[in-house]
């Protein structure tokens, strides 16, 4: 990466093409106008039978000019620095403060490119694109320009890390429309990267966030309550309002529209009969029935 500050004092992180790059694009841009230049060489030999000698060269010096150092020129302009092959191969032609060029470094860049590249075979440029730190040509060097890569990778955005599970739910009623988009940016930053901080710089970095926050929701952080828990219990609670403020509450919109009819008291089940009593056993005798002789042990004679 490479730092460049802006006329803003604003710290840019650019990433320099490099030699192989710049060369496929060279070489690409060198192939379109040379076919274009080919095009128009053939036209002009057809057109021009009549012509004298001294006329047909003026063409062609002309043509020469006008598609293989006016063109580039014209295109990276319009462009603002995207030629064929750069655009192909991901790159761009920018300032040294980073801004877009415009026809005045294109011309530069051009009128050095003839001795750089077509003269000397792209030698000279290859040479000193070698040489330079960012991997600039003499033309570069001269209209204060850079080649950079526009397609980079995405840098990874680490997630929130999530608050104590003790913490969930406890910041519900505070409010938070006072407290501004730099505030929360500077806390998620911080919160992604607090665990690459020196302890004591992160500690005292929690506090005074916590202490802004609190400031701009009029309520104090609690004071049992660790600073950096705080931080992510109250992004958290700030997260779960936005998502249920985009989707919603499940259920929600339908338990308005469909209230659900009061429930009916409980019917009670009949009685069943209960089953009848046996009859109780009679203690008297019955009349009809002798009662049985007692047991003495002795049998009578046969």
């Amino acid at each position: 990466m490479d730092e460049l500050v802006t006329g803003d004092a604003v710290v840019l992180g650019l990433r320099p093409a490099r030699l192989p790059s710049r060369a496929l694009a060279t070489a690409i841009d060198l192939a379109v106008a040379g076919a274009a230049y080919l095009v128009v060489s053939i036209a002009i030999v057809l057109s021009a039978g009549s012509l004298d000698e001294a006329a047909v060269a003026a063409l062609a010096v002309a043509s020469f000019l006008l598609v293989l150092v006016g063109g580039p020129i014209a295109v990276e302009t319009l462009s603002q620095g995207r030629s064929l092959g750069k655009l192909a191969c991901g790159l761009r032609v920018v300032r040294d403060d980073g801004g877009p060029i415009r026809f005045r470094h294109a011309l530069v860049r051009g009128a050095m490119g003839v001795v750089e590249i077509l003269f000397s075979v792209g030698v000279v440029a290859a040479v000193a694109s070698l040489v330079s730190a960012r991997g600039r040509r003499i033309g570069d060097v001269f209209a204060g320009t850079l080649v950079v890569r526009e397609r980079v990778p995405t840098p990874y955005r680490a997630a929130l890390p999530p608050p104590p599970p003790w913490l969930v739910g406890r910041f519900s009623e505070l409010d938070l429309s006072a407290v501004p988009d730099a505030l929360w940016l500077a806390i998620r930053q911080y919160l992604t990267r607090m665990g690459q901080l020196d302890p004591g710089v992160s500690r005292s970095m929690a506090e005074r966030l916590a202490g802004d926050l609190a400031a701009r929701t009029g309520t104090p952080a609690p004071p049992e309550v660790p600073a950096g828990a705080y931080l992510a219990a109250v992004t958290h609670e700030r997260q779960t309002r936005e998502a249920r403020r985009a989707f919603g509450a499940p259920g929600e919109g339908s338990a308005r529209q469909s209230p659900l009819p009061p429930p009916s008291p409980p019917v009670s089940a009949p009685a069943l009969p209960s089953p009848p009593a046996p009859p109780a056993p009679s203690s008297s005798p019955s009349s009809s029935q002798p009662a049985p002789p007692p047991v003495t042990g002795f049998a009578p004679p046969a």
